[in-house]
């Protein structure tokens, strides 16, 4: 039997779990800072009572859950309802027609639709009978198939190996020296590469999220206090977890906060009042700023922070500046913010740490989704030799430099203060005319200062680097440990088949 009650449209204004005002009876409700849903999307597809339902029970997840839930809700089950358009909706014929146009793979496409009719009906609105719950009930759907870019060690969508993810940022913060990555770019990239945090995560901080702490010792402590994302039934910055960070990000990030709080004072024209500075968005959307509207108000609410949808525009300026290839594919890497989310996790599992610890991590409230690192663990790093990184090394162009003919042609070549050195004979010069403590000659080889020379001992240096790394091994038996000058030995073992097909001894490359 179809049970419910019919209710007339009640001009009454509701708010979404982000604070966001909109009615009822609207054709588009603005749930978010990042999304709007276009509830008269479905009006062709029902009649106007059912219409009334559908509208009433999407409002309760708008008002409950959060705005990408109700936003895959809808979608759904409009999908659901094109597709098995000129049957009853949400009928068991309908439901059961559905299901048979899915396969295995897409079966879960069903599970928000069923969640869907559920509440509907407990609710108590008009449409849903009793046999649809029943039917429903008897249902055992599989869910959607997770962690095939972490297992399969996808080079184009997966977790990043080691040597990718050293020569990623390495590239970042040469690219912020060099002036061709911008600040915001540059700390939003290095935040999600070095916490794993979801987009949302990072764009919803604000400045008094960045926590300085020192202890009994004396020593600072660096924290980032991360607004907790995926809390279905709290709203937005409710929750925090906090994840520790490097002095290095932390610097960056100091630097943030305070262009964020000028572009305010230039916008407003006056200073930022002192109790509002801990307020500010550390990374904002000022175009949204209202100056009709109190600047404390506004800062209650979510939308003068960048827009999620933004990180697509940060992480193609970001892959463009950078230009960084990968040793498996020989291609650029493609970067979105949810690769460093996969490498952290599977890092996290290869170094033998228990699933809660990786959940915690993640920022997951339980255990639930890491099983996917925990399970079939990819060997990401591999034993490397001589042999093996010569023939890597130019596929992974981790090097940056310019090899040149002899001294002379350098720049700053008639300098000897600008020669590097093994320790008994000089490999190439450093065009760099500033401070570097970076220890010579291993660490030049992935700078793009460095000019080695065409006679250079490139060679020794890296039959250095294999001898340790394999001595490093043999002494703790961790893989990961002895893998980490990896990037730094494929970019000596370009250099030395660079020198090779210069001198016409190639034979072996």
């Amino acid at each position: 039997m179809t049970g419910g009650r019919a209710q007339a449209v009640v001009h009454e204004e509701l708010v979404s779990r982000d604070g966001y005002k909109f009615r009822l009876e609207d054709a588009r409700w603005e749930l978010s800072k990042d999304i709007r849903v276009s509830v008269s999307t479905i009006i062709p597809l029902l009649s106007p009572e059912l219409f009334l339902a559908f509208r009433r029970v999407l409002a309760f997840y708008a008002v409950t859950c959060s705005a990408t839930y109700s936003k895959i809700l809808l979608y759904r089950c409009k999908v659901y309802l094109e597709v098995t358009a000129g049957q009853q909706p949400f009928s068991v014929e309908s439901l059961i027609s559905y299901r048979s146009m899915l396969d295995v793979k897409t079966e879960w496409h069903l599970t928000s639709v069923r969640t869907f009719i559920r509440k509907w009906h407990a609710m108590g609105y008009l449409g849903i009978s009793d046999e649809v719950i029943q039917l429903l009930g008897k249902w055992r759907l599989k869910g959607s198939e997770r962690g095939y870019a972490v297992q399969s060690m996808c080079p184009e969508t997966g977790p990043l190996t080691d040597i990718e993810m050293q020569g990623v940022a390495e590239a970042i913060i040469t690219s912020f020296g060099e002036e061709r990555l911008a600040l915001m770019d540059t700390a939003l990239t290095l935040t999600a590469v070095l916490t794993g945090r979801r987009p949302g995560q990072i764009t919803a901080l604000k400045i008094k999220d960045l926590i300085n702490q020192t202890g009994n010792s004396g020593i600072d402590s660096f924290f980032i206090n991360f607004p907790r994302a995926k809390q279905r039934i709290q709203g937005w910055r409710s929750s925090f977890s906090k994840f520790p960070i490097n002095e290095d990000l932390w610097l960056v990030l100091r630097q943030q906060a305070a262009a964020s709080q000028r572009e305010f004072e230039y916008m407003i024209g006056e200073s930022v009042p002192a109790k509002l500075v801990p307020e500010l968005p550390l990374f904002p959307n000022l175009r949204v700023l209202d100056p009709n509207e109190g600047l404390e108000e506004q800062l209650k609410r979510d939308y003068l922070h960048l827009r999620t949808a933004s990180i697509r525009s940060v992480m193609h300026r970001v892959s463009e500046a950078i230009h960084v290839t990968s040793e498996r594919t020989g291609m650029p890497i493609h970067l979105f913010f949810y690769r460093f989310r996969y490498t952290l996790g599977t890092n996290l599992a290869r170094e033998g740490k228990r699933e809660f610890v990786i959940a915690e991590a993640l920022d997951h409230s339980d255990t639930q989704h890491v099983g996917v690192y925990v399970k079939n663990i990819p060997d990401i790093v591999k034993h490397i030799n001589k042999a093996v990184a010569l023939r890597l090394g130019p596929i992974a162009q981790a090097f940056q430099g310019v090899l040149i003919a002899t001294e002379s042609d350098a720049i700053r070549g008639n300098d000897p203060a600008s020669r590097i050195t093994n320790g008994t004979q000089g490999v190439g010069t450093c065009g760099s005319y500033g401070f570097c403590g970076a220890f010579a000659p291993v660490a030049c080889y992935t700078c793009n200062h460095f000019q080695p020379w065409l006679d250079g001992s490139h060679e020794t240096v890296l039959d250095g680097l294999i001898k340790d790394r394999e001595t490093v091994f043999e002494q703790t038996g961790d893989l990961k440990i002895a893998a980490v000058n990896d990037r730094l030995i494929l970019a000596v073992s370009d250099v030395v088949n660079r020198c090779m097909v210069m001198m016409g001894d190639d034979k072996n490359v």
